[in-house]
């Protein structure tokens, strides 16, 4: 199905909540994703925001609502070399364990092989591919352990999308990187966005990079405060008291 051509979301959320236990967590969210998004989701801590992507990727069951991922019922939905996921910590890895940058990437093609799965010559090609996007290629038989935080997000990211994913969600990517390092991790995220089509939601608390490279936005505090286009978000009295004075680090375009 062509969702684009038929202005159909790649992901609609209907009145979603959960709850862990009797701790309540989203309450009634609706909100869609369509093609070309690059939309950051921002919150308080305990807000829900991890909690929701988990649901859109089935990892939780939701307590009621419903969800459609590129046009099919999440219950039926079995794409999933089509959704590219980078979990928080993605980079807590021993630094001796023997594996290198190109298995790591190679990993993200396994899922859609069958049994014996293992990397054939041609899916050399496409693992270059996914490391050139990332600016890696020159590491590909170096140690995973061996890279910096920086290079090892990169490595992950270029494992998100060597299936050429329609979509990329990212959960706090930039946790305990320095903020030179930040910036070229989100610039290498726009460049996807933009010049590679892939439409990414991204879980941060970086106020920053929505300056930049974020078109869409969406703030959850439980329920859903604020979605939509990033400037109807700098002029929401909602956000701004939400945000408690940082308002001012988002609203300004470079």
């Amino acid at each position: 199905m062509d969702l684009a051509a038929n202005n159909e979301p790649l992901v609609s959320v209907k009145n979603i909540s959960f709850s862990f236990g009797s701790t309540k967590v989203l309450e009634d969210i609706n909100l869609s994703i369509t093609q070309g998004d690059f939309l950051a989701v921002i919150g308080p801590n305990g807000s829900g925001k991890s909690t929701l992507v988990k649901i859109i990727l089935r990892i939780y069951e939701p307590g009621n609502g419903s969800i459609v991922l590129l046009g099919e019922d999440l219950k039926n939905f079995e794409q999933w070399d089509k959704i590219g996921y980078v979990p928080q910590k993605a980079t807590n890895i021993d630094p001796f364990f023997p594996v290198s940058v190109r298995e790591v990437v190679g990993m993200g093609l396994l899922s859609k092989k069958s049994f014996p799965r293992f990397l054939l010559r041609r899916d050399e090609k496409i693992i270059d591919q996914a490391l050139e996007q990332v600016d890696l290629k020159d590491f590909k038989s170096r140690r995973i352990g061996e890279l910096s935080g920086g290079q090892q997000q990169r490595v992950f990211i270029a494992r998100a999308i060597v299936n050429q994913p329609s979509l990329l969600f990212l959960d706090e990517p930039t946790t305990g990187v320095d903020a030179e390092t930040q910036e070229r991790f989100y610039s290498m995220l726009g460049t996807l966005n933009q010049a590679h089509q892939i439409t990414i939601v991204l879980i941060t608390h970086d106020l920053g990079i929505l300056n930049k490279h974020v078109n869409k936005i969406a703030c959850l505090n439980q329920r859903l405060v604020f979605h939509g286009m990033h400037d109807d978000f700098c002029n929401s009295e909602l956000v701004q008291e939400l945000l408690r004075g940082e308002h001012h680090l988002v609203c300004h375009r470079h």
